[in-house]
């Protein structure tokens, strides 16, 4: 029976990640002719605005096979600003390789993708690219793959005349004992048969050592190393023969119930939304109508797509363990599940985006227009969130860095013909509860306008556990829709907090509920002015919450990265300083021979002034790696973000743009 394999190529921007693709299409015999990443005509990279600039910027997907096994490829951004395409990808893989540079080494995002694929327990591969560059190191690479990465290696292969344009692969003998004692040492840590061979002195064939690692790496327990070069095709074969037998590839349940998930949703030529689906178990056809989402949206399949041998192909059908595209699902979105199974939504592995930007139409453009293609860029990338501010007249965008604020504005010119500009990036803060609040307004109580009671108590939760909102009454006291509309109605109300950030790490309780029962004068129809509605607790929700919230009170806190900075020794005393200054606070120094090592915290809005001065201050040597770590209280003046509607804690303004009840 067939199988399948949905496989991520996964790495630090420039490690030669697509060029890998490339190679390994090239190979499989799908392609005649190597695209390159300089001459912006490779498989993968279709926009014109990653041919333009040599950088994967959406990820794409290209089918081929291994034998019997059908490998749905999909090539990922590198770059850390497109972060968001990576973490919807990671939720529909079987396996992965990340792709290391011989030169460069275990880079910043090379940790944080591999601390990710450990999380989820990803079976991964890591490929160690471009061997027959100048500079490039095996022994120095592996020593920093252990090191940063894992200690649980399987190096597969030994490199000949390194950093040469004549550099080759060639694969430890089966026979060679030393390979196999240290296989079966690595293999031992976690098989107790394995251990007993190895305590007694046992020779263990080769064959049981590769079933053996087969078995451990699909279960995330060891990560085989191979080298090569995408360029020159140098140990790609090896490459190959590890993805066919080392990485778990399914068999689909053709015959089950349809449990598929949505990863990507583009538009179409016409507008219209394309979404792009793993299938789990089941099967789709075209004219079939699908549930998705939350299980309560319908709509019929117009059209399937599926990737065959590096082709997209119409079919009429999207079986389990393909990947395929859907038309017709106008209103679906990226995380949803289509089908009986896999209903929860895609959880966040990374951090959420900690910069944002106003945009600005330059003179003669249509704000609306730009809302409007804002919002569709959005629906590709949900963690692009469009802040629409009513009062002021601005649109904001929440951004990972100033890479992809360009990419935004050159998107908006040549897909929608929209000029933009955008104004200095800022810091996206949060809030937190610092104590507890309560507050209530009853029913035909003034000043309560509402027919509804409404209690809450907010109080502070473990850092991490966002917002959560549970009862203290019994159950089926108030109607589930007017429960729904309470819940619904918080989540909503704290985007905004007393300074106007999202808050977060908060419980709420509701206390108090209380309606007004559904009732008709005589011989007539309903009566909203003597029933209670969803409204009226959507309406008068916020106004509770944020009086309890007042009454709790709310720290602001920063973004904050941790950065590891490696520069020479003679230029600390000038580095210090700037550090310093940048509000940069080091945790760990440490002088290793020439070089200086610092470790600590930076304030996420300071790390691009940071990496614009380090070529300056360090004579163009240091390397700075940064991730998101946590949040810290912001420092005075705590800073006030400009609001998209009105603060319900002004009643009377808030009130005036409220359906009312008189």
């Amino acid at each position: 029976m067939a199988r399948t394999l949905n496989l991520g190529i996964l790495a630090h921007v420039d490690a030669g990640k697509t060029s890998l693709t490339e190679r390994l299409l090239y190979a499989a015999g799908v392609i005649d002719t190597i695209g390159s990443v300089d001459d912006g005509n490779t498989t993968t990279d279709s926009l014109a605005l990653e041919r333009q600039r040599g950088i994967t910027i959406k990820s794409a997907v290209v089918s081929f096979t291994l034998d019997d096994v059908t490998v749905n490829l999909i090539d990922t951004p590198g770059h850390p600003d497109f972060i968001a395409e990576v973490e919807r990808v990671l939720n529909v893989l079987d396996g992965a390789v990340l792709v290391v540079s011989a030169v460069e080494g275990v880079q910043p995002q090379t940790r944080v993708l591999m601390r990710t694929l450990q999380r989820l327990r990803v079976p991964t591969l890591i490929f160690v690219n471009k061997i027959d560059r100048t500079g490039a190191r095996d022994d120095g690479v592996l020593r920093e793959v252990s090191e940063r990465l894992s200690t649980a290696i399987a190096p597969l292969v030994a490199v000949d005349r390194i950093g040469t344009r004549d550099a080759a692969t060639r694969p430890f003998d089966p026979t060679d004992q030393g390979f196999n004692i240290r296989l079966l040492e690595l293999l031992a840590e976690n098989d107790d048969a394995l251990l007993t061979a190895y305590v007694n002195g046992t020779d263990v064939a080769h064959g049981r050592l590769r079933r053996a690692l087969a078995r451990h790496t699909a279960q995330s327990l060891v990560y085989p190393v191979l080298f090569g070069s995408a360029i020159t095709g140098a140990g790609i074969e090896p490459l190959t023969a590890a993805i066919r037998e080392l990485l778990p590839a399914v068999v689909g349940d053709h015959e089950a119930d349809v449990a598929a998930k949505v990863f990507k949703v583009e538009r179409g030529p016409r507008g219209e939304k394309v979404a792009y689906v793993r299938m789990h178990t089941g099967a789709v056809r075209t004219r079939e109508r699908v549930r998705f989402g939350d299980g309560s949206a319908e709509a019929k399949v117009t059209r399937i797509t599926v990737f065959h041998q590096g082709k997209e192909i119409e079919r009429s059908c999207v079986r389990a363990g393909q990947i395929g595209k859907l038309w017709g699902l106008n209103d679906v979105q990226v995380g949803d599940a289509v089908g009986a199974g896999h209903t929860a939504r895609d959880e966040h592995y990374f951090a959420p985006p900690s910069l944002e930007a106003v945009v600005v139409p330059v003179d003669g453009v249509d704000r609306g227009a730009v809302h409007s293609a804002l919002a569709q860029l959005a629906e590709q990338d949900p963690l692009i969130d469009v802040r629409q501010d009513d009062l002021r007249q601005e649109i904001s965008v929440s951004l990972y860095g100033e890479v992809q604020k360009e990419v935004i504005q050159a998107t908006l010119a040549d897909e929608f013909g929209l000029a933009v500009s955008f104004r200095e990036t800022t810091t996206i803060c949060i809030e937190r509860p610092v104590s507890r609040g309560w507050a209530v307004e009853t029913i035909y109580v003034e000043p309560n306008p509402f027919l509804a009671t409404v209690g809450l108590r907010v109080e502070p939760a473990p850092v991490g556990a966002g917002v959560t909102f549970g009862i203290e009454f019994e159950l089926g006291a108030l109607p589930p829709a007017f429960l729904k509309a309470v819940e619904d109605t918080v989540y909503e109300t704290l985007r905004e907090g007393l300074h106007g950030w999202e808050v977060t790490d908060c419980r709420v309780t509701m206390t108090h509920s209380g309606y007004a029962p559904r009732q008709s004068h005589a011989h007539q129809g309903f009566d909203k002015s003597m029933s209670s509605t969803g409204a009226d607790f959507r309406l008068l929700t916020p106004l509770v919450l944020m009086a309890a919230l007042k009454e709790a009170g709310t720290g602001v806190f920063e973004p904050m990265h941790r950065f590891r900075l490696e520069s020479p020794r003679d230029v600390y005393g000038s580095l210090a300083p700037a550090l310093a200054s940048l509000g940069a606070i080091p945790r760990q120094q440490e002088a290793r021979g020439e070089a200086y090592v610092i470790d600590g915290h930076i304030p996420a809005a300071r790390v691009h002034t940071l990496q614009q001065r380090l070529p300056a201050l360090t004579r163009g040597e240091a390397v700075l790696e940064t991730a998101f770590d946590h949040y810290a209280p912001v420092r005075a003046p705590v800073p006030e973000r400009a609001r998209i509607g009105v603060n319900p804690l002004d009643r009377q303004a808030y009130l005036l743009h409220t359906t009312r009840r008189v």
